[in-house]
């Protein structure tokens, strides 16, 4: 705020709390200047839901003590925080070899949104949680059958050993052995399959993740799979 604008507040103050009023000349320049120095980085109002009026008004109803510079720092420092604790920096426009530019839109963004001239940009779920999330994007991941694009896929294959081979036998329509428990190891659903590493005592050191699941849970993945596919076909034969 400008002087004329901590001038209107201050006037605006004095009507709902005269406590505020200066009548000695001297006094009111004094006041006007102490509170230009302290609020002289603090909006009157903003785009986005900050008045420093509303501010006024709700310590002046809410506390017996007469109000100071102090009582509306607090509530914008507040919303200064809220705001950028709810932005996810999207990506830049610019090119991202040139660090300067990258970094000057980065801050740029943070800065209009902390001063409350621009909204948070909040990442969104790529796919719908508890509480549901875009039909559309839900849609088109259907549609495409994953947000992994093939290329990435066949190049994370080495280094995801056991999804390869799962996404593997699912695309050639055999079962999902790891969508049941390993009778053998004790993995869970969705787990892989797990190497005993036997001491020279005989006893358990630990486990190692197999590339391969285990072949007593393959064949309990498939008999799952063909008693699925019986109790979807007694409707049909009915």
């Amino acid at each position: 705020m400008d002087r004329r604008e901590i001038a209107a507040l201050l006037a605006y103050i004095g009507r709902l709390d005269p406590r505020t009023i200066r009548t000695d000349q001297g006094e009111a320049r004094d006041q006007l200047a102490q509170w230009h120095e302290l609020l002289g980085d603090v909006p009157m109002a903003t785009p986005h839901g900050w008045d420093v009026r509303v501010a006024a008004r709700q310590h002046i109803r809410t506390s017996p003590y007469q109000i100071l510079p102090a009582d509306l720092a607090r509530p914008w420092e507040s919303y200064r925080r809220d705001r950028l604790a709810r932005h996810s920096d999207p990506t830049p426009s610019v090119d991202p070899d040139d660090q300067a530019a990258w970094t000057a839109e980065l801050v740029g963004t943070r800065r209009a949104v902390a001063a409350g001239t621009a909204q948070p940009a909040q990442a969104r779920a790529i796919t719908s949680g508890r509480d549901g999330g875009d039909p559309k994007l839900e849609a088109r991941l259907r549609e495409i059958g994953s947000c992994i694009p093939p290329a990435a896929r066949a190049a994370l294959a080495p280094y995801r050993p056991a999804r390869a081979v799962r996404e593997a036998a699912v695309a050639q329509g055999l079962p999902d052995a790891l969508s049941v428990r390993c009778e053998w190891c004790l993995a869970q659903p969705g787990e892989p399959c797990r190497r005993r590493r036997i001491g020279p005592d005989g006893g358990a050191r630990g486990t190692a993740p197999r590339a391969t699941p285990h072949p007593g849970r393959l064949d309990l993945a498939a008999a799952e799979q063909a008693q699925r596919t019986e109790q979807a076909q007694q409707p049909a034969l009915a």
